[in-house]
């Protein structure tokens, strides 16, 4: 195995000669370097902006079992779905998913009819879930419930009519951002170079040619092989690849505005039979609630923004589900991400296959597109088989679907030290690192100087909404290649999905920053 390595922001020390490299680190970029060099390929990884800068930090954050495409009669993909998410829940990155609760209120916005095609849908993904080997003890099967047991279940549901529920399961996420920064931390430590802040000018399948973004100088590689997994960018870098991005936009609201919420709720879109607005509680005690499906025309942004059109939408659809009637000043923040979906002249976006797609370009680049986050694994495992079948390279098999991520370990037992530890603190770390946690709190200590108990306080303690501790800060910089405010608070932590909470959190990132460049 290469020498281990950390994430490095800028160019400082990147390579100049290796196998391969990867062009974007959202998830698919960072499986294919952890993919690659878990098969003993030498590995650069590059990103213009940061770790999971595009799509990856803006989905709904669920372990998705195919259940929508199974709908749709996309089988083979709902069957691939359900297959890597048991991967993830049960060998790869146990510790940074959950079973997830999900529950389909039987009221007037849900015919008779609706309600049989929602059951046999969730019989449906039990199915799946079987298929794919998940046992019941990871998601256990879907019910039916009683009018008494939904609403003691949700309590903030609307009463009038309800006749019941449906009660299925599916995997949710810590958080997608953190999953991709684990993913690159693998393999950082396994040997490849992962560097941030580092854009490719060009690129053919023998050489790529790059700019650090913090210092300006360029950098020059040479490569058996490149792929191109830069998503909704990626046509930016080949000319035979075309994509018809859409926008998927999702809300954030206060634990407040659904109190005892703590299932998922599918709310029924009006006039569609199989379509929802979904409900998700979160582990910092926030509700997102998403997602839409609208085209994009027109050059790809760094960031995209929800419009109000589909704010109100989303709003609309869940406040019918609820007693409580939600309002636009209850939406605290709202995120959209861009799919990187192949264009197949098809004349809805919500309608075009997630399917991934693997192509060669002209001057020999490799490009991965289309899919979604559950199934990066997959992607990247068939994108690192067609770069070394055209390069010629030697490399072993793929081993990623039986290679734990840095910090995994059994949810059961992440639980039991996480009662023993008795510290809100620690426990957070637990929660968010698993069996890192103990690392990230030493490598906090020894940047800061400061005390375990400092470390691990709240960075706000005067804003309970902000549980982010010291530990995360200062671990983001060390072992995760955090450069600046935004790499802290967008994405190694979640603050900024919050406008007045990132206000609040800034002047501690800020705080951090220089702690960790000027040391004592």
């Amino acid at each position: 195995m290469t020498a281990a390595r950390r994430i490095t922001a800028g160019l400082a020390g990147a390579p100049t000669d290796v196998d391969l490299v990867v062009i974007g680190l959202g998830v698919t970029g960072a499986g294919v370097a952890l993919d690659a060099i878990s098969r003993g390929l030498t590995v650069l990884a590059v990103d213009a902006h940061d770790l999971a800068f595009g799509t990856s930090r803006f989905s709904s954050k669920l372990v998705h079992g195919g259940l929508r495409y199974l709908a749709s009669g996309q089988v083979a993909i709902a069957h691939e779905s359900a297959v890597e998410r048991g991967i993830l829940m049960d060998v790869t990155a146990p510790h940074l998913t959950r079973p997830m609760p999900s529950l389909i209120p039987l009221a007037g916005g849900v015919s008779k009819p609706m309600g049989f095609l929602a059951g046999a849908g969730f019989l449906g993904g039990d199915l799946l879930r079987r298929a794919a080997g998940t046992s019941a003890d990871t998601l256990p099967r879907p019910r039916r419930l009683t009018a008494a047991e939904t609403r003691r279940l949700a309590p903030p549901l609307r009463t009038e009519g309800l006749r019941g529920g449906l009660l299925g399961w599916d995997g949710q996420l810590e958080d997608d951002a953190r999953l991709v920064t684990t993913i690159a931390r693998t393999a950082a430590e396994r040997g490849a170079a992962v560097h941030t802040h580092a854009r490719v000018l060009a690129a053919t399948g023998h050489s790529v040619e790059l700019r650090d973004e913090l210092t300006g100088a360029g950098h020059e590689v040479r490569c058996r092989a490149v792929v191109n997994a830069a998503g909704v960018w990626a046509g930016d870098l080949v000319d035979d690849v075309r994509l018809r991005p859409s926008r998927g936009t999702h809300l954030v609201l206060r634990a407040e505005a659904l109190p005892r919420l703590s299932v998922a709720v599918f709310a029924p879109i009006p006039g569609e039979t199989n379509r929802f607005v979904l409900v998700l509680p979160q582990p910092d005690g926030q509700f997102y609630v998403g997602l839409t499906d609208e085209p994009v025309d027109g050059p790809v942004p760094d960031v995209a923004e929800p419009t109000e059109v589909e704010i109100g939408f989303l709003l609309d659809v869940v406040a019918a589900s609820f007693a409580r009637p939600l309002r636009r000043s209850d939406v605290v923040g709202a995120f959209a991400g861009l799919r990187p979906l192949l264009d197949s002249g098809d004349d809805s976006t919500a309608d075009l296959s997630r399917k991934h797609a693997v192509l060669t370009s002209s001057s020999g680049v490799i490009t991965i597109v289309g899919g979604k986050l559950t199934t990066y694994r997959r992607m990247a495992e068939d994108a690192v088989d067609a770069a070394v079948t055209a390069s010629g390279l030697t490399a072993g098999p793929c081993v990623t679907a039986s290679l734990p991520l840095a910090g995994a370990a059994s949810r059961e037992s992440l639980a039991e030290e996480s009662a023993r530890v008795g510290h809100p603190g620690r426990a957070r770390l637990i929660r968010r690192y698993g069996a890192d946690a103990d690392l990230a709190l030493s490598a906090a200590v020894r940047a800061s100087g400061w005390t375990e108990d400092e470390v691990l306080a709240p960075i706000a303690p005067d804003h309970p909404h902000i549980a982010t501790v010291w530990a995360e800060l200062f671990f983001g910089i060390t072992h995760e290649g955090a450069a600046d405010v935004a790499d802290l608070l967008d994405r190694r932590t979640r603050i900024g999905l919050v406008p007045a909470d990132r206000e609040v959190a800034v002047g501690a990132a800020e705080r951090v920053l220089a702690a960790c460049r000027n040391p004592r």
